[in-house]
């Protein structure tokens, strides 16, 4: 089919939508390795995990052969409200960098959370109702989580109560006051509520807290709650089952105009956005059907992949949640209060992290002010405003475009805009005017954080 009938904007009817999640892991060869209970070394069971988790998406999160998950008509009935999204064709970008590569981007952007969190948020508040629970527990970093999940508890009448880490709580005030606009309480973290809270503010006075930080305390208040369960994210796999939908949208736009990506690109911080986006083609990759070159785009301030160990660790800075073996930069690492976007998380997803020690993909970090380049020229081009996290896989999309242009290669190129940016406006504002810095680890400092992982055969 001719390029010139490939419109802007590619959008599936509703009764192209999935009807069923994908599983990515039933087509590994190399399963995750499974999560560990902290005072047994064994794996965790269902029963284990059902004190923490909802027990239809402990099912899901335990499920590594079940390649497809039926979605319900109530969450199918609700991605209908911003669902499908757009596959957009990026002429414009493609015109301004004057290169032979065709740009394609995945745009999660068209609803309130104002990202592709919302996805997983509303199932996962889903099965919590279902279940006849109170309310759920949960952490945030950038905020877009914690909005979106807001959001779907409010839809379903479940109590919401968000900790945020305390230096996106401060720099992120509109993004607080929509979720409490949805109902939820909002707690900076580390805080007093909570004995995790309380024992991390003690040993690290000041701090401007952690995603592993704010889980902590999450875990705690939902174990300690009758009624509660916690819920996350990302990182979890039950999270890019369901984050899948980006995908599987994605393939079925692209298969309608017969376009066959060369390289999939996509923002990486624990996972979900990358996990769902590539799940169809990866799994194409796996079954020998066909190839791609998937890149993971992180920060250079928490480079788990690029920069992390491969082993065993606590999935939270408290200590208390399973052991998950990941790519990870040490469980009380903490980055940089001056990093402007979510990818915050100290590690991987499991299935992830398999993924690229097998060699199936890579990954590669970039540095802040870059990034926030890449996101002006993109909203000066394209027209949207891009959430810092998303401007990651802008980036690395920028680089292998303008690598086409030198070498005259005519590659196809899909990345993934996992949201906007309209929250994060006290970042454009900083690095406007010149007051962001590109914070990045020492070798000496990872090295030291990586001396404290747990020792697992």
């Amino acid at each position: 089919m001719s390029e010139k009938k490939i419109p802007y904007k590619i959008y599936l009817e509703e009764s192209e939508m999935p009807k069923a999640w994908y599983n990515l892991r039933a087509d590994m060869k190399n399963k995750p390795a499974p999560l560990l209970n902290p005072a047994t070394l064994k794996p965790m069971t269902a029963e284990e995990l059902s004190g923490v988790f909802c027990a239809e998406l402990v099912e899901q999160e335990l499920d590594d052969t079940t390649a497809f998950f039926d979605i319900p008509e109530d969450i199918r009935n609700f991605y209908k409200m911003y669902r499908p999204s757009p596959l957009v064709r990026a002429y414009c970008l493609e015109e301004k960098l004057n290169t032979p590569a065709k740009i394609y981007y995945k745009f999660e952007g068209n609803n309130t959370s104002g990202s592709h969190k919302l996805n997983s948020a509303i199932a996962q508040a889903y099965y919590a109702k279902k279940q006849g629970l109170k309310g759920v527990t949960t952490e945030t970093g950038a905020g877009q989580w914690g909005t979106a999940l807001s959001m779907a508890c409010s839809y379903f009448g479940l109590d919401c109560k968000v900790y945020m880490v305390k230096c996106s709580y401060e720099q992120k005030p509109f993004r607080r006051e929509v979720m409490r606009t949805y109902g939820a309480s909002v707690t900076p973290s580390p805080s007093e509520e909570t004995n995790v809270g309380r024992k991390i503010l003690a040993e690290h006075p000041g701090t401007t807290g952690s995603l592993g930080c704010a889980i902590s305390e999450a875990v705690e208040k939902a174990v300690s709650s009758e009624g509660y369960r916690y819920v996350l994210g990302s990182v979890l796999n039950q999270v890019l089952l369901h984050q899948s939908v980006i995908g599987l949208e994605t393939k079925t736009a692209l298969d309608k105009y017969n376009v066959k990506p060369d390289i999939i690109i996509g923002c990486a911080g624990g996972g979900s956005n990358l996990g769902g986006l590539i799940a169809p083609f990866m799994g194409e990759k796996l079954r020998g059907e066909a190839d791609y070159r998937i890149i993971a785009v992180e920060p250079a301030s928490c480079p788990s992949l690029t920069r992390g160990v491969y082993a065993y660790d606590f999935c939270d800075t408290g200590m208390v949640c399973p052991l998950a073996k990941m790519y990870t930069l040490g469980c009380d690492f903490i980055p940089s209060a001056n990093h402007a976007g979510g990818l915050r998380y100290h590690g991987m997803s499991s299935t992830l992290s398999q993924l690229y020690d097998d060699g199936l993909m890579e990954a590669v970090s970039v540095k802040q002010t870059d990034v926030f380049e890449a996101a002006e020229y993109f909203a000066r081009v394209e027209g949207i405003l891009p959430a810092p996290e998303s401007a990651h896989a802008i980036k690395a999309t920028i680089d292998e475009a303008v690598k086409c242009r030198e070498t005259g290669e005519d590659k196809t190129i899909v990345f993934g805009l996992t949201g906007t940016g309209y929250f994060d406006m006290v970042a454009y504002e900083k690095f406007h005017d010149n007051q962001m810095n590109d914070y990045i680890p020492t070798d000496e400092e990872l090295k030291s954080y990586a001396a404290k992982l747990p020792e697992i055969k």
